[in-house]
C-alpha cells in the first residue's frame, strides 16, 4: 500500500510540469489590413488566439503548453508558419512564411521552406500556363511534380536523421510515416527519441493509420479473406489472370494505380524496390491500371521500369477491379498469401518493404 501510494504521490507531482504553461508572444507583419490572424495549435488544429491586421501589423501573447506544436496562418492563406512553443518570442512575415526566435524555431522555418521550394516553383510554373498549354505539357508537369514529391519524402528522412535530438522532426513526421509505415512510430518510442513522448507525433501517426486503413473503410473487409480473381488483357491484348501467380510458395501484390495519377507514379519506385530485392525469393506483383487510354499505359510502363505483369481493362474508374476491392482512390493495393488470403492492404512506402522482410528475411 505505501507503494502504491507513492506511486500515486509521483504521478501527481509529475502532472504539473508535464502539462507546463509557456507564455507566447507572436508578432509579425506581411497581411492585409483588417485581416485576420490565427495562432492554431497543430495538435487540435483549432485556433487558441487572433488578432486582426492594422496598419500591417499584428500581435497577440498569451500562454500554452511547453513546446506545443503552434502555427500562425493569415486569412484566406493556406501556407502556415509553424514554431515551437519554447518561450522565445516569433516574429513572422507572412509575405515569405519566415520567422524569427529561438534557433530551433528559425531552423524549423528555414526547412519547411526549402522542403517546398520546388512544388512551389512547380505551382506558379502552372499558374502562368493555359489549359490548352497544361494538356501539351502534360507529361513533362506530371514528372516534375512526381520529382517534387520524392524529393520532399526525402527530405523528411534526412531531417529525422539529422535533427534527430531536436523537435524540429515532428514537423515532417507526416511525410516520414507515409514513406516508413506508421510501424516507424513504434521504433522512435523504443529509441527514446526526444520528440516520441510529443503528442503530436502519436497523434500523426494515428491520421496516417486512418488515412491508408480506415477503421470504418469497407476495405479492411478484405484483410484475412480469401481474394478475388481479375482477368483483364496485357499491353499486348493477350489475356491474363490473377490467379496464375497465386499459390506455389509466391506472395503476390497486386497494385491498383494509372498512368495519370501522380501520387502513384511517386509511389512506384518503391514497387520496383521491393520487387528487385524480393522477386526472387517468391514475390511478385500485377499491376491492374485504372487508365483509358493504351498508349499513356504502355508508356508509363516503360518510363517507370516495372518489369511485372500488367493488366488492364481500360475503363478508368468503371475498372473491374473497383467495385471488386472497393477501389475509391488510388495507389492502393492488396497483399495475397500463397494460401489465397488478403493479409494486407494500401502497404505503401517503407511498408511494404518492412512487410516483405517479415515475411523473407532481409
Amino acid at each position: 500500500m505505501k507503494n502504491a501510494f507513492f506511486i500515486a504521490a509521483l504521478a501527481a507531482a509529475a502532472l504539473p510540469s508535464m502539462a507546463q504553461q509557456v507564455k507566447y508572444s507572436v508578432s509579425g507583419t506581411g497581411a492585409d489590413n483588417g485581416k485576420k490572424v490565427y495562432l492554431i495549435d497543430k495538435l487540435t488544429d483549432k485556433a487558441i488566439d487572433s488578432t486582426v491586421v492594422a496598419n500591417g501589423r499584428f500581435a497577440f501573447s498569451g500562454t500554452a503548453s511547453k513546446d506545443a506544436f503552434l502555427a500562425v496562418n493569415a486569412e484566406k492563406k493556406s501556407w502556415m508558419t509553424v514554431f515551437f512553443n519554447d518561450g522565445t518570442p516569433v516574429t513572422v512575415n507572412i509575405g515569405d512564411s519566415t520567422l524569427k526566435g529561438s534557433p530551433t524555431n528559425e531552423r524549423l522555418t528555414k526547412y519547411d521552406v526549402e522542403m517546398d521550394i520546388p512544388m512551389r516553383t512547380l505551382r506558379a510554373k502552372i499558374e502562368k500556363m493555359g489549359e490548352a498549354e497544361i494538356k501539351a505539357h502534360e507529361e513533362e508537369l506530371m514528372g516534375e511534380m512526381n520529382k517534387a514529391l520524392a524529393g520532399q519524402t526525402a527530405f523528411a528522412n534526412r531531417i529525422f536523421n539529422e535533427e534527430r535530438q531536436s523537435l524540429i522532426p515532428l514537423a515532417f513526421a507526416e511525410l516520414y510515416f507515409y514513406d516508413n509505415g506508421v510501424e516507424a512510430y513504434d521504433k522512435l518510442v523504443a529509441e527514446r527519441a526526444p520528440f516520441a513522448s510529443h503528442p503530436y507525433l502519436k497523434k500523426t501517426r494515428d491520421e496516417i493509420a486512418r488515412m491508408l486503413q480506415p477503421e470504418d473503410s469497407p476495405k479492411t473487409a478484405f484483410i484475412g479473406q480469401p481474394y478475388t480473381d481479375l482477368e483483364m488483357a496485357a499491353p499486348d491484348g493477350t489475356m491474363h489472370k490473377v490467379s496464375e501467380l497465386v499459390g506455389e510458395g509466391h506472395w503476390v501484390l497486386v497494385d491498383f494505380w494509372a498512368s495519370w495519377c501522380g501520387p502513384c507514379r511517386a509511389e512506384m519506385p518503391n514497387v520496383v524496390e521491393a520487387y528487385g530485392k524480393y522477386h526472387d525469393k517468391g514475390f511478385e506483383v500485377v499491376g491492374i491500371s485504372f487508365d483509358q487510354k493504351k498508349e499513356a499505359w504502355v508508356k508509363a510502363i516503360e518510363q517507370l521500369q516495372m518489369p511485372w505483369m500488367q493488366l488492364s481493362d481500360l475503363k478508368g474508374w468503371r475498372c473491374a477491379a473497383a467495385p471488386i476491392y472497393k477501389v475509391d482512390a488510388i495507389p492502393d493495393n492488396i497483399l495475397i498469401s500463397p494460401q489465397g488470403i488478403i493479409t494486407n492492404r494500401a502497404l505503401r512506402g517503407k511498408a511494404l518493404l518492412n512487410r516483405l522482410e517479415a515475411i523473407f528475411g532481409e
